[in-house]
């Protein structure tokens, strides 16, 4: 697949959290593939327009929405302005997500809730809505689907994280959502799946990679030998929200440089 092909061409996103990191270049890839989209943002406003420019730029229309995605009301606001705006919504990213890292006996209830109200409970939040808009819409000739939803976990979804119980915890409820969407949708002709990240470049994990002693140390866990780059999520959502992987439901993949093939145990443990 050419990444200058545009095979989402005519169909709606909103990527959640867009405004940097793998939510930015998500968002522009999609644009680039043909979609319009809605760009997610809490806080920098000044950088989600920036995220909007380019995706104008690339030839696809694009708004920059505020929305909070743990507050009900307004996740609610959000689409309701995607349909003002674009009519409807055929793709659902559900990117944002933070840490509030502390270790386990020292993390505070604050700290806990969070992490799980924005990476967990606003996954679920944005989902409900995005089901009830393809079942509000109906099928369209743009898809063979009534509509895609790719939930972004973590290698941390399967690999325990100490000092993070609170993050690993709600990629693990992630995995599980994911699958029990899929299960309970797929009848409906709704793809459901996740993208797991390994070591990627981006603001939050800047210091795992951005000193030369940092680096070395990531790098032992990445089999492939280098740290992953936004884009490379970008080119595996394109994918899933396309109908080139129609008969994908349920599943989680990582982009992750095999991260998760334990490498430690490459030469016996």
């Amino acid at each position: 697949m050419e990444m200058n092909e545009k095979i989402l061409q005519g169909q709606t996103a909103i990527v959640t959290g867009a405004n940097s990191g793998i939510g930015k270049a998500v968002a522009i890839a999609l644009g680039e593939a043909g979609a319009n989209v809605v760009v997610n943002y809490v806080t920098r406003s000044e950088d989600a327009r920036d995220v909007v420019t380019q995706i104008e730029n690339s030839g696809s229309a694009a708004i920059a929405v505020k929305a909070d995605v743990s507050n009900e009301q307004e996740v609610t606001s959000m689409f309701a302005q995607a349909v003002e705006r674009f009519s409807t919504v055929h793709i659902l990213v559900n990117n944002a997500g933070l840490q509030r890292d502390a270790p386990f006996a020292e993390m505070t209830l604050e700290q806990w809730n969070t992490v799980i109200g924005i990476n967990l409970t606003g996954q679920f939040l944005c989902a409900r809505e995005a089901v009830r808009e393809f079942r509000r819409r109906g099928m369209q000739s743009l898809s063979c689907a009534l509509g895609k939803i790719i939930c972004m976990s973590s290698v941390h979804e399967s690999i325990p994280w100490a000092g993070h119980a609170n993050y690993a915890a709600s990629k693990g409820g992630i995995h599980m959502l994911m699958k029990t969407m899929a299960q309970e949708l797929a009848h409906e002709h709704i793809r459901v799946n996740a993208i797991a990240p390994g070591a990627i470049k981006t603001p939050i994990n800047r210091e795992a990679w951005e000193t030369a002693e940092a680096r070395e140390r990531l790098l032992k866990l990445i089999p492939d030998g280098r740290i992953g780059d936004p884009e490379d999520i970008g080119k595996a959502c394109v994918w899933l929200a396309s109908d080139q992987s129609d008969y994908i439901t349920g599943v989680s993949i990582g982009v992750d440089g095999g991260m998760l093939l334990y490498p430690g145990f490459r030469t016996g443990g």
